[in-house]
């Protein structure tokens, strides 16, 4: 049906009353006829373009369409403006467009404004027509870029660098970064600063506890978070030594984000670990990394419920544990005799004159000050060492490509043992914005009052928990306009709920992100000077240059719709040059074609670039596999999964993107022992039993097929490829069915 067409009829089905169907029915053809007028239609019956006619429905002033009306009138009103809209020649249809004067306020279109005439000259316009030309420039001239952002973000050097970057020694692809830098990164978190603006006075963090969903939100002060991280540097500087490896076990909660920052502060090195993880996957973190000690909670606190934290900690082995209450001062489980509570922790500063204030400890900008977990193809998780670049690199994304401004208060549920967590943090203290923190399940209704009433103004998510929200309706009745960009990583994003979310905020764009925690950013990312389109990309985040490649290695040329791996630039700031337990050249840059004198960087992703420029994510190019925003691998999943029954001859893990878009599905392909019987059903379950007491509690398994023998080549290696060809197939003849 063409938005013309639409009539009071299908806006009471679509859930309005008769007089709100009249009046909206009303406000749609005069939209229609602004729209058609702009197009430069002559008379009534000539064809409005579809963009023009969204844009008119959505613009600042009009928004005829509603957060609170039904999802299916957005539904039907979306699908009409766009139902003869041709992908294949139009590319992806958008549903946000920036104007002039939007643009010019942002972060990124206020800095074109004011350099692009000096940088680019005469062929500089303005932010929005120019936004392709200033990125590649970035990409060739990172020595101008960024010192330009290290002016708009809160880094304190304590010495600063004799350069940009140093190409000098060619054993690293992507040179040094401002070398002879000393810094401590957690300092520059917690000082006021002119520039950006951060006063002591300033709310650095709020947040909430699950069930107190009734009582004002706390806020912390930059002073006080500043105070906080002071006293408990001072009381890890009484059990530990500089460079010892301190890992974090809890969720992000305002006091595991005070540890985070008072372990670098320290001179120690946070070893992020998520707080899903079983015993036997904490253990082997915490044995990689070398970690001295553990802060973790005695329980989570989800939906009135307890679920054991510290059991697991104990679990995993011998480890020094710092135990942190879930609810009130006092741990409720009992420790090990060489275990401290947190309050008993905080005590051995009580006999210091000044226990709020520690010096920082200076290091060189290469030091690590985190290492981060990210799951590979060889069934070891790998051990990613973030240096003091890579809280820059996150923080300059955020506020270059989300806009992320001094002063927003910016959410995003995740974990410190994910790339987000420390993430979220660095952008909202080198920026100067709020931290928002929800002590519980984003799950439902409670999170969301907590984003009205923190007045967030950034949401992240990941896909998932957005399905989740649509699909329970736990967000109605509440306000959520006061946000002014939404961002989504971790997973392919489904159209539909997408439209949802953004629908909740007036159809705020929603920025989204793929990177890696080996990249400390995303390499393709939405931004505000360009229109969206659901679940898609923009383009390169800024600095980044990369290439598609065919199947013979061979760039595509940069305008031409193509699929293939993408290849990295390797000149990367933030990006990883060393592995803790892998070879870090075989890893990345191994077996990846020459281009323009570079050895590209792998990544893994396979993308589409798709007419009129939009790019899609659409699988991994290895076997590593993203489930609910957590990668991990075929391996790591086979391995379980294999000693879940005594009839399994061998197993084979891969994971599919639905047919209509949204998250990528778990199935495992099963050949059976010789004399041996057992349903897809009953292995199902077992399945998923076995990963999730075994693996991870998060993922789940979505399909099991039994065949006779797996595809494999010359080599005997499994083609996991073909098994999920195979399962696409199947799914979309049924789909089709």
């Amino acid at each position: 049906m063409m938005i013309e067409e639409v009539g009071v009829e299908e806006l009471v089905r679509a859930g309005l009353s008769e007089v709100e169907a009249r009046g909206f029915h009303e406000s749609l053809k005069a939209a229609i006829l602004i729209a058609r007028s702009s197009s430069g239609g002559e008379g009534t019956k000539a064809a409005a373009e579809p963009q023009k006619v969204w844009k008119e429905l959505t613009a600042e002033g009009k928004k005829l369409l509603k957060p609170w009306h039904p999802h299916a009138l957005h539904q039907l009103i979306y699908s009409s403006v766009y139902s003869n809209w041709d992908i294949s020649t139009s590319g992806l249809p958008p549903y946000w467009f920036p104007s002039l004067l939007q643009a010019r306020q942002t972060n990124l279109g206020n800095l074109m404004e004011i350099q692009g005439p000096k940088l680019l000259g005469a062929l500089y316009q303005d932010p929005i027509k120019s936004f392709s030309l200033f990125q590649k420039f970035t990409v060739q001239h990172q020595d101008v870029y960024w010192p330009l952002i290290l002016r708009v973000l809160s880094v304190k050097f304590r010495e600063g660098p004799r350069c940009i970057l140093d190409t000098s020694d060619k054993s690293k692809h992507g040179g040094t970064w401002f070398p002879g830098s000393v810094l401590n990164i957690a300092e520059s978190c917690l000082l006021p600063t002119d520039h950006p603006r951060k006063r002591d006075e300033d709310v650095a963090v709020i947040w909430r506890d699950e069930g107190l969903d009734d009582a004002p939100v706390n806020r912390m002060t930059l002073r006080e978070l500043r105070e906080q991280v002071m006293m408990v540097a001072n009381a890890l500087d009484s059990m530990f030594s500089k460079g010892d490896a301190i890992a974090i076990d809890m969720p992000m909660t305002v006091t595991a984000v005070v540890i985070y920052l008072a372990i670098i502060l320290a001179g120690l090195v946070v070893v992020s670990i998520a707080d899903s993880f079983v015993g036997k996957e904490i253990a082997t973190r915490l044995r990689v990394s070398n970690a001295k000690g553990i802060f973790t909670q005695d329980f989570i606190r989800r939906g009135g419920r307890n679920f054991p934290l510290y059991s697991r900690v104990v679990e995993a082995g011998p480890w020094k544990a710092i135990v942190v209450p879930a609810i009130g001062k006092d741990v409720s489980v009992q420790l090990r005799k060489h275990d401290l509570s947190w309050k008993d922790f905080l005590s051995r500063v009580d006999h210091l004159p000044r226990p709020n204030h520690h010096f920082p400890v200076y290091q060189s900008m290469d030091s690590v000050t985190n290492i981060l977990f990210s799951s590979g193809t060889t069934g070891e998780p790998k051990a990613i060492p973030w240096t003091q670049l890579c809280p820059i690199r996150s923080a300059a994304d955020a506020w270059a490509q989300i806009n992320i401004k001094t002063g927003d208060v910016y959410c995003w549920p995740t974990n410190l043992g994910w790339v987000m967590g420390p993430t979220v943090l660095y952008s909202c203290f080198l920026i100067g914005a709020t931290l928002a923190l929800y002590h519980g399940s984003p799950l439902g209704h409670g999170f969301g009052k907590f984003v009205q009433e923190a007045g967030v103004t950034c949401l992240g998510t990941v896909p998932s928990l957005v399905k989740m929200w649509k699909s329970t309706d736990c967000m109605k009745g509440l306000d959520w306009t006061k946000i002014k960009t939404f961002a989504s990583t971790g997973e392919a994003s489904n159209f539909d709920d997408d439209l949802w979310l953004s629908s909740k905020a007036y159809y705020r764009p929603i920025i989204e992100c793929c990177g890696g925690t080996e990249l400390a950013s995303s390499y393709i990312q939405g931004n505000l000077l360009q229109p969206q389109a659901f679940g898609a990309f923009n383009g390169a985040s800024m600095t980044t240059g990369f290439v598609i490649l065919d199947e013979n290695g061979v760039p595509y040329p940069d305008d031409q719709p193509c699929v293939g791996e993408v290849g990295l630039f390797p000149v990367y700031m933030g990006a990883t040059d060393r592995l803790l337990n892998a070879d870090h050249e075989e890893v990345y840059f191994k077996g990846m074609p020459m281009y323009k004198g570079m050895r590209l960087r792998r990544h893994g992703d396979i993308i589409k670039r798709t007419v009129g420029g939009y790019f899609l994510v659409q699988g991994r190019a290895d076997d590593t596999m993203n489930l609910g925003g957590i990668k991990t691998s075929s391996v790591e999943i086979e391995r379980v999964c294999d000693r879940a029954d005594d009839s399994l001859l061998e197993t084979a893990a891969i994971s599919i993107a639905p047919v209509n878009g949204g998250p990528e599905q778990l199935v495992i392909f099963v050949v059976l022992k010789k004399g041996y019987s057992c349903t897809q059903e009953q292995l199902k379950i077992k399945f998923s039993r076995a990963i999730q007491s075994n693996l991870n509690p998060l993922f789940k398994v979505s399909h099991v097929r039994i065949v006779v023998e797996f595809p494999r080549n010359a080599t005997n290696k499994l083609l996991r490829r073909v098994l999920r060809d195979q399962m696409k197939t199947e799914l979309a003849s049924r789909s089709r069915l």
